[in-house]
């Protein structure tokens, strides 16, 4: 019935986890390292980190056309070669294909997905910021949506946790609209940026240029399977050196460490079942891509992170 990942499959389990994309994998790590049996659900193909990047090696010549699609196919995929970058051969395996699963469109909408282990983790922009009490009061002050529950002291804990653990790097500046973090060593500035910053903080009165915040590693500190970035821009293809933050080269392998954690690709999540009886969700509903089959998987806990 499918192929199961780490663990054979179970009757059940303590938690289920919908999507292994940014906070898919959060999850599973967390609840594996809690000791809980977690059944990750994934509804597109198995990537595996490293060998499973057919691209992150090769150089734009050996493509032809530099990877880019002739004219007659950029019109029939419009929608997604108009971003000018998810049509490219370089990666666009991780792109859902328009022609396949098409969309409509009132006004424009640029509807990039990613159906495979690791869900957008592989193709992000890795810019990671904090939210200030400049965001956590802007319902309240503009009287605007409803008011956030919590404030910046009560998530700082969780930034400390999460930057420290996936690599950020960045510089702290002391800003209260944007709050300092544990941060990796800065990407550097090159010898016109730099000067165009110095340019600014002398002419215009408290404003500041910064590099980037990004979920790469920047230094020779060690994080568990992963090393420090390359530059060699071809990110989105996937990293096999992990230096940037996915699920495939960071959290799931940590869910994967614990023995805990049971991956199951190819399994599209149609419905939560529900017990009127104890008004909680007690497992669900999937249709196996491949086979078209149907299944149901129990357990105590549901997290759906599937976008």
């Amino acid at each position: 019935m499918g192929k199961f990942f780490y663990n054979e499959e179970q009757e059940s389990y303590d938690a289920i986890v919908v999507g292994t994309g940014i906070s898919g994998g959060w999850a599973a790590k967390e609840l594996c390292e809690k000791g809980l049996k977690t059944l990750v659900l994934e509804r597109g193909q198995m990537v595996k980190h490293i060998e499973d990047y057919p691209t992150a090696n090769m150089d734009d010549w050996d493509f032809p056309n530099n990877g880019r699609l002739s004219r007659e196919d950029e019109a029939k995929q419009l929608k997604q070669a108009r971003t000018g970058y998810t049509t490219r051969a370089q990666h666009n395996f991780w792109f859902v294909n328009d022609l396949e699963h098409p969309y409509n469109e009132i006004k424009r909408f640029d509807w990039m997905r990613g159906y495979h282990v690791g869900g957008r983790s592989i193709m992000w922009g890795r810019h990671s910021y904090r939210w200030s009490d400049l965001d956590f009061n802007a319902n309240k002050t503009d009287g605007h949506g409803v008011d956030w529950p919590v404030r910046y002291k009560d998530i700082a804990p969780w930034y400390d946790k999460v930057e420290s653990y996936i690599g950020v790097t960045g510089e702290n500046l002391g800003l209260s609209q944007l709050p300092d973090g544990q941060f990796e060593p800065m990407m550097e500035l090159n010898c016109v940026e730099q000067h165009v910053r110095e340019q600014v903080a002398e002419n215009f009165d408290g404003r500041v240029i910064t590099a980037g915040r990004v979920a790469h590693i920047n230094s020779d500190k060690q994080f568990e399977g992963r090393n420090r970035c390359q530059f060699r821009n071809r990110c989105i293809r996937g990293c096999p050196f992990g230096a940037y933050f996915s699920s495939n080269s960071s959290t799931l392998p940590a869910a994967e460490r614990t023995g805990n954690m049971t991956l199951r690709p190819d399994s599209i999540v149609h419905e939560v079942i529900y017990d009127p009886n104890t008004k909680k969700a007690t497992g669900v509903k999937i249709i196996d891509r491949l086979t078209k089959e149907t299944f149901e998987f129990k357990a105590k806990v549901i997290f759906l992170c599937a976008s």
